[in-house]
């Protein structure tokens, strides 16, 4: 990897955790629940991604460092874990099994969305 594949990853990453504290830090106010924020950035990270993978960059260099740099660090899968880690702690069980299905589902959801809508048009 070359010093300029290194910078955009930087690059990229640095406004994916940008844009991922804006989302958390805005919509806990109005939501209330921090589960829901990081719903929130997986749901629209899956979006985002489905909508790339629909315009088939897969080849393409710097999409796949898009990939690595914002989309991984805008949505962290360490951020579920600590919100499902956190439901056991409280012995919320029944609430921990159907927020990971909610998240797996729905973010499969979202990122079929942009895949079939990048298609589509």
């Amino acid at each position: 990897m070359d010093f300029g594949s290194i910078c955009i990853i930087l690059f990229g990453s640095t406004f994916g955790l940008i844009l991922r504290i804006f989302i958390q830090n805005n919509f806990k106010k109005k939501i209330g629940f921090d589960i829901q924020n990081i719903s929130l950035v997986n749901f629209l990270s899956s979006f985002l991604l489905g909508i790339l993978v629909a315009f088939n960059f897969m080849n393409n260099t710097k999409l796949i460092l898009f990939y690595g740099g914002f989309l991984g660090s805008f949505s962290t899968f360490s951020s579920f874990i600590y919100q499902l880690f956190f439901l056991f702690q409280q012995k919320k069980f029944l609430r921990l099994f159907f927020h990971y299905i909610e998240v797996i589902i729905i973010s499969f959801f979202f990122f079929y969305l942009g895949y079939f809508l990048i298609k589509f048009f």
